[in-house]
């Protein structure tokens, strides 16, 4: 049986891990916050009503075809267009190609920068693997002007963070909404989860410091992953109605 992501691939050691995916989703709504499109989110109503879940669904989303057979993801991708169709046509007007393709790079980013503060430095290699199995994924989605390689999709990545991103009522709002939902001290752990990943770009538009309180707490944490306590950790400091997706993130590989 042919896998869109081979059993050996460093991609399923990055996705099959709840930690490393958690930080790709702090990273992702910080960066997803300035995005110039996240208005298109906004015109269903669904993103503010519950950012958490709407975030979890778009990371389930990729983590099922990253863990699937080749003709599974590639079904999954597929049906994409449909899911976004309807809001398009109520808004008579399509999703730019830019805007799918920052969401493309926010996986691709966080993947790497995630893994990277959790574990050990991915090599060149390593990365291209990376971003390889998401070039496909974009290529496959029907997604113009994406670079072949890592190498060469770096400058591409610096300039959809100078030309894609802004701060806006939409991100204060988000914001506004990711504290409600989270609550005062959660809130806190995502701003601090979020400095740790997210491009200086992303840093400078949202006013973060350089410094996260995270630095100190994180060999702890990680003394805590040796002893198997993590989870009685996370599901103290994650909201409770998610425990099921929050474990659900963690796959054997």
């Amino acid at each position: 049986m042919e896998l869109f992501v081979q059993e050996e691939s460093v991609v399923r050691k990055i996705w099959g891990t709840s930690d490393t995916v958690l930080f790709i989703f702090a990273g992702a709504s910080a960066e997803f916050a300035l995005n110039k499109a996240v208005d298109w989110i906004y015109f269903t109503g669904k993103l503010p009503s519950d950012p958490l879940g709407r975030l979890f669904s778009t990371v389930a989303y990729a983590k099922l075809i990253v863990f699937s057979p080749l003709d599974e993801a590639n079904n999954s991708i597929d049906s994409l267009p449909k899911i976004h169709g309807a809001v398009e046509q109520n808004r008579a007007t399509v999703i730019p190609d830019w805007a799918y393709r920052d969401v493309l790079f926010m996986l691709i980013h966080y993947s790497i920068a995630s893994y990277e503060l959790l574990e050990r430095k991915l090599t060149v290699a390593e990365k291209e693997e990376v971003y390889d199995v998401f070039y496909r994924l974009g290529k496959r989605m029907g997604l113009i002007a994406l670079p072949e390689t890592y190498i060469e999709w770096l400058p591409v990545r610096a300039s959809h963070l100078i030309e894609n991103l802004q701060k806006s009522n939409f991100t204060a709002d988000l914001y506004k909404q990711y504290k409600k939902h989270l609550g005062t001290a959660r809130f806190t752990i995502l701003i601090e989860s979020q400095k740790l990943v997210v491009p200086e770009q992303v840093k400078k538009l949202l006013h973060f410091s350089n410094f996260s309180l995270l630095v100190i707490l994180l060999p702890m944490y990680k003394i805590s992953r040796f002893l198997k306590m993590e989870k009685y950790l996370k599901n103290i400091l994650l909201p409770s109605e998610y425990k099921n997706q929050i474990n659900d993130l963690d796959v054997k590989t």
